[in-house]
């Protein structure tokens, strides 16, 4: 399952506009709406419907910049809370997944925060009926050991996630959607480490990752 630095940038590129084109999509049509609307109601109604979509908007961006880009600036750690904000901000509106948040340590490196980010993107997207994402980090003497927990009434974390997470999809390729378990992959695999994903039938939905970051 290797594929080219370009193929991977154009699968990250791919999977962005595909979760952006809901919200930025909704910013065109209540634009539309709006201009051909003159009910003072509905038109406050168009008003609060493109406040949330640009809200989303920003909050989409916010995530996958500090996750597939160079957020952070050019220093090898960052700042927790900016992780923090960039999944509160990514699941909090939509009151479908509930974020605990147990890292006390202010700074983390930069590669972990990616796996991070990401891990918690691949469990709050498996709860496809709501839930708790619990999130949990620590470095130390240059390692980083990460573990994300997704509980829910339905979990759902399909065979092509799973591989590529563990690298067991063999020369199946990499399509956009499953780009950050990829990035998971191989951010864990350059760092010497393992990843570990709870088996399909546990109750729970478990990743765990120890690597040197």
């Amino acid at each position: 399952m290797n594929i080219s630095a370009t193929d991977f940038a154009s699968l990250l590129c791919s999977r962005l506009c595909h979760d952006l084109l809901s919200p930025v999509g909704a910013l065109n049509n209540g634009l539309e709406l709006l201009a051909d609307e003159h009910d003072p109601e509905m038109r406050q109604r168009c008003l609060e419907l493109l406040a949330e979509s640009a809200k989303a908007s920003a909050n989409k961006l916010k995530f996958f910049r500090l996750a597939f880009g160079a957020a952070g600036g050019f220093g090898d750690t960052v700042d927790t809370r900016e992780a923090q904000a960039a999944i509160e901000g990514l699941f909090g509106d939509n009151h479908r997944v509930t974020v605990g948040w147990m890292i006390e340590d202010p700074v983390l490196p930069k590669q972990a925060i990616k796996v991070l980010l990401n891990l918690a993107l691949i469990g709050g997207d498996a709860l496809v009926r709501g839930g708790q994402l619990d999130i949990g980090a620590e470095a130390h003497d240059g390692a980083a050991e990460i573990v994300v927990r997704a509980t829910g009434p339905r979990i759902v974390l399909d065979q092509e996630l799973r591989g590529a997470l563990t690298g067991g999809a063999g020369d199946m390729p990499v399509t956009p959607r499953a780009a950050a378990a990829y990035l998971v992959q191989q951010l864990v695999a350059q760092g010497g480490g393992e990843l570990q994903v709870s088996p399909p039938d546990a109750e729970v939905l478990l990743f765990g990752a120890a690597f040197s970051a």
